[in-house]
């Protein structure tokens, strides 16, 4: 019987699918929502379903054969609480293993290598791999962890915003963009806050960025806060014995100048993505096994 391998990478601000023939060609790719197991179980699954299904449509294939597709899926809150055990009992495919988004990452960037990856994203986390010992720090979600995170980013830019609404900091031009944007009514930021998801907060880092390369005094203090805890992790993955790191996620190549001078001579370009990692795990758990072609 035909079947198909899934690739998935699930994270606060996308889902992305791939779907491979049972050697690891990958067919086609799509993209849905977000995917965070850890802050909205359901919303992943039902995103994490419409990707599958889309690569599939994109590949020309019946996208109700996701049933007996084999999957790993890397995602973000992969490593806090009972969601990886809820959100598999729920997935639509044959036979799935779910792992860190920052697993998949490692695997697409470095093949088999040994080094590090250091997603930047809607969160953050850090993944080494030193003769076959994988270890991790950070990824600990929103709520008390993914620090120099996109989300972490915006979050502080919404806390000053307020600080400037009130008159205790001075206003600067991202504030200001800001404080526009919600009719210069705090109220209405709150409500914003109170209800938002990390990939919400996210969606303003890219705009602090910005801001700082245009000489914004109060962008630049909130990167240069951030940028610290980004290169407190990288010293740990160097302590650990790396000397190839890759920076991977949404904020990659916004956070490459602020990474600190001692660390940027062990940057480097990844070989693949999140996709291929997964479609490759999936293809050493379930594309050789004998079972899978039953």
């Amino acid at each position: 019987m035909t079947f198909y391998l899934i690739g998935i990478d699930g994270g606060g601000t996308s889902c992305r699918a791939a779907v491979a023939a049972p050697d690891g060609r990958i067919l086609a790719r799509a993209k849905s929502g977000p995917a965070n197991i850890l802050s909205d179980p359901e919303t992943a699954l039902s995103n994490i379903a419409d990707a599958a299904r889309a690569a599939f449509r994109e590949a020309g294939l019946d996208p109700d054969t996701i049933a007996k597709a084999r999957a790993v899926l890397g995602v973000a809150g992969h490593n806090v609480g009972d969601a990886v055990e809820y959100v598999k009992r729920w997935l639509p495919f044959a036979a799935a293993d779910i792992e860190s988004d920052g697993l998949i990452a490692l695997q697409g960037a470095l093949g088999d290598q040994d080094g590090s990856v250091a997603i930047l994203g809607t969160g953050t986390i850090y993944v080494s791999r030193h003769r076959e010992e994988v270890q991790y720090a950070g990824g600990w979600g929103f709520t008390i962890g993914d620090l120099g995170s996109g989300a972490r980013i915006g979050h502080s830019l919404l806390q000053e915003s307020l600080l400037v609404h009130d008159g205790i900091h001075d206003p600067s031009p991202v504030v200001s963009t800001v404080l526009s944007e919600f009719n210069n009514d705090a109220r209405e930021i709150v409500e914003f806050a109170r209800q938002a998801k990390p990939g919400e907060f996210g969606r303003y880092a890219p705009r602090v960025f910005e801001f700082a390369e245009r000489g914004d005094a109060v962008a630049a203090r909130l990167l240069k806060d951030a940028s610290l805890t980004v290169d407190e992790a990288l010293d740990l993955l160097v302590a650990r014995g790396t000397k190839k790191i890759c920076l991977l996620g949404g904020l990659a190549p916004f956070y490459r100048s602020w990474i600190a001078p001692r660390h940027q001579s062990l940057l480097a370009e990844p070989e693949g993505d999140a996709l291929t990692g997964a479609v490759a795990l999936a293809v050493a758990r379930f594309g050789r096994r004998p079972e899978a072609m039953a």
